[in-house]
């Protein structure tokens, strides 16, 4: 989580809401990213999203079934979706989002009888920095 939080870091200081993700396999990170979405002028560009982009690529493959997903805030629907296409193990997350959330939030993606793989969910490491550096950020924007 510290190489996530690492990654939100770097997004916040680069404007961006600070959320940052890892994925990992077999002990070690394949692919790092923060949120880019205003820097990239990309809607899709949440850090989930580009970090799995560039774990498919590193790998040279669109399933990611040994690979763990580090992530600092809990995952939207579309982050959520994507993480189930890619048959990612593991979704590690740190803080909740009950407004923008869709893991124990919002539409719950991966209880629904529809969603083909469902990752094991662990969440809550790492909060207090997550939702600290999120306050922080939003707070300097009010």
């Amino acid at each position: 989580m510290r190489a996530a939080l690492d990654a939100a870091r770097d997004a916040a200081a680069a404007g961006e809401v600070p959320v940052g993700a890892v994925i990992v396999r077999a002990g070690r990170i394949v692919a790092q990213a923060g949120n880019a979405p205003r820097r990239l002028t990309d809607p899709t560009a949440h850090a989930e999203m580009r970090v799995i982009r560039e774990a498919a690529a590193t790998l040279g493959r669109d399933r990611l079934e040994d690979c763990d997903l580090w992530v600092t805030l809990e995952p939207c629907a579309m982050c959520a979706g994507a993480i189930a296409h890619a048959r990612i193990a593991r979704l590690y997350y740190a803080a909740p989002d009950p407004k923008g959330g869709a893991v124990e939030h919002g539409p719950r993606l991966f209880a629904q009888p529809t969603c083909h793989h469902r990752p094991e969910i662990y969440s809550g490491i790492g909060e207090s920095q997550a939702a600290g550096m999120l306050r922080d950020f939003f707070a300097g924007r009010r």
